[in-house]
């Protein structure tokens, strides 16, 4: 099978040594075409490390720019200069499992159109972690009414349509992300996946979980305070709901529910 060719994202800020594998894992994957590296801030030392990572190879750029503008609006910086037909979006602390794009291209074939794919995001254990094959979140889900994320679901034997996706790792055409206008960069960090996911429903396309295409995620590899990602994430969550209310009335549920959606974040962590 030939496949298209395949830009590969990675948005770094204070990764890790992680980030090394991640991207030693996408250097040596023959399906890889083409690695755009965005430095949303990493410590000098790191820096040095990327530049001379790019510099052994002709299919790896740098997006740098001393700014940190967040997870999505990194991946679409990234993704506004990649020259991939395709574009992979992967987590600087994940490491790509030989022969997944493969698989995650196969499954977007006969879908409608757009379609974003992901795979099986596993720990150290091989365990299947949280979020990466999820309904569509709803004010109603959030509030317990009902299954928003399927990891303890038994695993599909193919590829099967879903509600949304994790940002960690999938794929879309490049064309079609930037059409669907990326990322919403109103979101920091976080939810921002969850975002794309329902506009592509929304827009009559489909999302696809490819149970055979892999990666493994270290997590927890950044040095920014865990305090600032919970506030990124309630922030965030917040946006989505008002973003997707359906009515007045359910406006003023979120408006009302708002303040103790982020405090019981704040009080789980």
């Amino acid at each position: 099978m030939t496949l298209p060719t395949i830009t590969a994202v990675v948005v770094t800020y204070h990764t890790g040594p992680r980030l090394h594998e991640c991207l030693y894992a996408l250097k040596s994957d023959p399906d890889i075409s083409e690695i755009v590296i965005v430095d949303n801030g990493n410590r000098p030392e790191e820096q040095s490390w990327i530049d001379n990572f790019e510099a052994g190879s002709d299919k790896i750029h740098i997006v740098r720019d001393g700014t940190n503008p967040g997870f999505g609006a990194g991946v679409n910086k990234g993704a506004a200069g990649a020259l991939g037909k395709l574009l992979l979006v992967i987590n600087p602390d994940a490491v790509l499992r030989r022969g997944s794009l493969a698989r995650l291209v196969a499954a977007m074939d006969k879908r409608a159109e757009p379609v974003l794919v992901g795979g099986k995001i596993f720990d150290i254990h091989g365990r299947e972690e949280r979020g990466a094959r999820r309904n569509t979140l709803t004010l109603l889900r959030a509030m317990g009414f009902g299954k928003w994320t399927l990891e303890n679901e038994p695993p599909p034997r193919n590829s099967i349509e879903v509600g949304a996706v994790s940002g960690a790792f999938f794929m879309m055409d490049r064309q079609a992300f930037r059409k669907m206008g990326g990322f919403d960069e109103g979101y920091f960090l976080h939810v921002e996946d969850v975002d794309l996911c329902r506009r592509v429903l929304k827009s009559g396309g489909s999302v696809v979980y490819q149970p055979h295409a892999g990666a493994l995620h270290y997590g927890s590899t950044s040095d920014v305070p865990s305090e600032a990602v919970v506030e990124h994430k309630a922030r965030s969550l917040v946006k989505y709901f008002k973003k997707f209310t359906n009515g007045p009335l359910e406006r003023l549920v979120v408006t009302l529910i708002s303040p103790v959606m982020v405090r019981a974040l704040k009080a789980r962590r």
